[in-house]
């Protein structure tokens, strides 16, 4: 998606415009060829690094490189002892790892539906789902939009409960002043290609809580503390860990957070500007009291649409060789979930409407307003 300088290419005008892509630039190809020359794959300097420069960027004590954002997730359930009989409460509308990783643990997510305006865990509604089996809450700072989360922690106070902020989406953003990722207990953040930063997999657990930290560098690694030999395991682990060519690729990427950050905001509002006038569309809101880090540029078809029509325009835009999706589809209403919980339509309806109209364009730090105008010119011919 773009020259190895960093810098926007040129699209041939017979190539679709692409839903995602990362921001590469030459210094992050010459960080990975430097690793794979020295010969330290793994477990190496580059982890470490890593860490430091993330920890330092959220402003937490910790940060714990992980294979994922997902089993970012799944470390911290564990590290917080959330198992069989134990409730989180979290949200319906969100990538499926964020309560998936309850399950992994034989814990039970307790959905509660989302704000009509900004798409993310209604903190008004958290209290009334707080039962004496919950042992902690999952908010999700969906699309780069921290959620209400000093609300979420006065509520986690008041009942005695732990906070594991789903950050994936949203490295960079900020409520009332303080960095996604260092509210609670702790974050996770993840580096997916289509991610603010990337390291093509991986992921990042930020933490100023000792024992968490320990204990999830513990069990990413099969379960060896500090200091312990290759073959000796104090508790259940996993392997969870980055390779040092991935944490490579995340020294440049975060070096170069400002100017890939601002960039997204420029794409963002190149969207913002060209459909400012277009009323059969909105768009998630900012809480006032947030700096969204932009992950993708999501819009929502006016209410009188359906979700069949929302589907017809994603398959038009596509054979246009524009790239798009539906995002997200509800959790609750996914199989296994409404088997397993009983959930069913109208559980949740708000989610369930902004879900059943919502069309993510094509957002990455490549494109040009041309292209933009291409992509909101086809959609509104099709509205």
């Amino acid at each position: 998606m773009c020259r190895n300088d960093g810098t926007p290419g040129v699209r041939n005008e017979n190539m679709p415009i692409n839903l995602s892509g990362p921001d590469i630039s030459q210094a992050e190809i010459d960080a990975v060829i430097e690793v794979m020359k020295s010969g330290r794959l793994s477990l190496g300097p580059k982890i470490d690094e890593f860490e430091e420069k993330l920890a330092a960027y959220v402003g937490v004590k910790h940060g714990i490189a992980v294979s994922s954002g997902t089993c970012g997730l799944h470390l911290l359930i564990r590290a917080l002892g959330i198992s069989h009989g134990d409730e989180v409460v979290s949200t319906p509308f969100s990538f499926i790892a964020s309560t998936n990783c309850i399950m992994f643990e034989g814990a039970t997510p307790v959905l509660v539906d989302i704000d009509p305006v900004t798409w993310n865990i209604d903190a008004s509604r958290i209290e009334a789902a707080i039962t004496p089996k919950t042992k902690a809450l999952i908010p999700v700072d969906a699309f780069g939009e921290v959620a209400a989360m000093e609300e979420v922690e006065a509520i986690a106070a008041r009942n005695n409960v732990r906070i594991i902020e789903d950050s994936c989406e949203a490295l960079g953003a900020t409520y009332r002043g303080r960095m996604a990722g260092a509210f609670g207990d702790a974050g996770v953040f993840g580096f997916y290609p289509n991610k603010q930063i990337t390291t093509g997999e991986g992921g990042m657990i930020t933490t100023n809580d000792d024992d968490i930290a320990r204990l999830c560098r513990s069990m990413r690694n099969q379960g060896r503390d500090t200091g312990m030999g290759w073959l000796s395991h104090e508790r259940l682990g996993y392997n969870y860990r980055m390779s040092d060519i991935q944490a490579a690729i995340g020294v440049e990427q975060i070096r170069r957070i400002d100017e890939i950050l601002a960039r997204r905001a420029q794409v963002a509002n190149w969207y913002r500007e060209r459909l400012k006038n277009e009323s059969r569309i909105e768009w998630q809101h900012n809480d006032p009291e947030c700096k969204r880090s932009w992950f993708v540029f999501v819009v929502k078809l006016a209410d009188d649409y359906s979700e069949h029509q929302r589907n017809d325009m994603i398959a038009q835009l596509r054979e246009r060789e524009i790239g798009c999706s539906n995002y997200f589809a509800p959790i609750h209403l996914q199989p296994f979930y409404m088997k397993q919980f009983g959930f069913k339509p109208g559980d949740f309806p708000v989610c369930e409407r902004v879900a059943a109209r919502t069309i993510a364009l094509p957002f990455h730090n490549a494109l040009t307003q041309d292209e933009i105008d291409q992509v909101c010119t086809t959609l509104e011919s099709l509205l």
